[in-house]
């Protein structure tokens, strides 16, 4: 596998040879003699760090792809009474409670598949970030449920949603990724937004 070297543009540089970071602008160092293993395991480090973004978007997207299906299917889904009656308060009731469900399902089946194929991806972290707004919006209109009383320890339902602020961060990084490649770089060829 090959990059482009920083220093002398357009000429390829082995990956074996060069930390390559994603930041524009940023300064290729030489890595030192390592044993074959170690070197294995650097060449591997870099293949990931490059693909990282993608790596995110696709397994975050699957895990959505995986909960939204489960939606689609009454009383498979462990979260889907939670989702309901909080969509229910944050709606002020304005949606029949029987239509909530499968609006839910249908919304994160779609941002699933967003994520997974690129397609459309900003529409879709637009739509998946609203959606966490709503997700986290049920530490406060479901306070009962979500925390011990008196305390700040979460309960079982409480830990459930908070754990998404991994996905945020996840998605955060893939948002950053697809605004960075959209932007032109003096000296670097144009590259196309990913995803499309």
């Amino acid at each position: 596998m090959t990059v482009t070297n920083p220093h002398r543009p357009g000429v390829p540089t082995s990956v074996d040879t060069v930390l390559v970071r994603r930041t524009p602008g940023a300064h290729a160092r030489p890595a030192p003699d390592r044993p074959p293993v170690t070197g294995a395991v650097h060449g591997l480090a870099v293949r990931i760090a490059l693909s990282g973004p993608v790596l995110l978007r696709v397994t975050v997207g699957l895990v959505f792809l995986w909960f939204g299906v489960l939606k689609l299917f009454p009383a498979v889904s462990p979260a889907e009474e939670v989702a309901v009656r909080a969509s229910a308060k944050l709606t002020f009731g304005l949606l029949p409670l029987d239509a909530i469900l499968p609006l839910l399902a249908v919304l994160e089946t779609a941002i699933g598949i967003g994520l997974v194929t690129g397609f459309l991806l900003r529409l879709t972290l637009t739509v998946f970030f609203a959606h966490m707004v709503g997700v986290f919006s049920a530490l406060f209109v479901l306070h009962e449920e979500m925390w011990k009383t008196g305390t700040p320890i979460p309960t079982m339902l409480g830990q459930y949603i908070i754990k998404n602020v991994v996905l945020v961060a996840a998605c955060l990084v893939v948002a950053a990724d697809a605004w960075l490649r959209a932007l032109p770089h003096p000296g670097n060829p144009p590259r196309r937004p990913a995803g499309r």
